[in-house]
């Protein structure tokens, strides 16, 4: 029995003495890595309890949907994961880090393993693309040049913004600069993912072009989370979606979101 694993079928290719060629299946259990996983979590604002009883798990390589109405705990889950709010009750891992017993000191070791994009963006206005880039990774330890001009143009060139390093965030259009948000979520190889309302400040075509951007980063073996109100963005790109409701989160099929 698969638990925590998935079931694969595999096909094997043998031999018959005096019949030539046979083939057969078997079935083997393949472990998930898990990134994400919370057990009983409760999660609160201050005193206020905002969501209880929170289980879920999300396996390495899932594009993982975050619904719900404003004020249901959207903004409250995500903060937790990346440690703006501490998880009071209950266990809950991301990566190898123990969000019950993370401490202060352990936050940013914590983000980056992760890869956060705003709905508002968060670009440096002073300066251009590529220093943006190049804060980040002096922020978070990196201090070969040659090896961080690679990386700035390895991630530019993912979502497809290569010519854009030396233009201002306020140069770029909304889509452009939520491209470059989502680069700059690239730049330190995370597990996970975290989008919170990625397409929120976009028009409709705009947000289809992100989604594909997305699309192919989760389509190379990253994981997303991604939180959105855009219930036609989910329909168009249908992926597992999860839903904070009645202080609870619980899985969704696509026709019930």
């Amino acid at each position: 029995m698969c638990n925590t694993y998935t079931k694969e079928k595999i096909l094997i290719k043998g031999s018959l003495i005096s019949n030539g060629t046979y083939y057969f299946y078997i079935n083997i259990c393949v472990m998930e890595e898990i990134v994400l996983e919370l057990k009983d979590a409760s999660i609160f604002q201050k005193e206020s309890l905002v969501l209880s009883e929170v289980s879920l798990k999300i396996a390495k390589g899932e594009f993982v949907y975050l619904i719900g109405k404003t004020g249901s705990g959207k903004s409250s889950f995500m903060k937790t994961l990346y440690g703006d709010l501490p998880l009071q009750k209950g266990e809950g891992h991301v990566g190898e880090f123990n969000l019950k017993t993370l401490k202060e000191s352990d936050i940013p070791f914590l983000r980056r393993k992760l890869g956060i994009v705003f709905q508002d963006f968060k670009l440096l206005p002073d300066r251009n693309i590529n220093q943006n880039m190049f804060f980040v990774l002096k922020a978070t330890g990196w201090t070969d040049k040659a090896k961080m001009d690679t990386q700035v143009s390895n991630v530019l060139e993912k979502v497809g913004m290569k010519t854009k390093g030396f233009k201002f965030p306020h140069e770029l259009s909304g889509g452009e600069q939520q491209r470059i948000a989502i680069a700059r979520a690239l730049l330190n190889d995370p597990e996970l993912i975290i989008a919170d309302e990625p397409t929120g400040n976009l028009d409709p075509q705009t947000s289809v072009e992100v989604m594909k951007v997305l699309q192919e980063i989760n389509k190379s073996g990253r994981t997303i989370l991604m939180a959105t109100h855009d219930y036609a963005l989910i329909l168009k790109f249908p992926s597992k979606t999860i839903k904070c409701d009645a202080n609870k989160v619980f899985e969704v099929v696509q026709r019930a979101v």
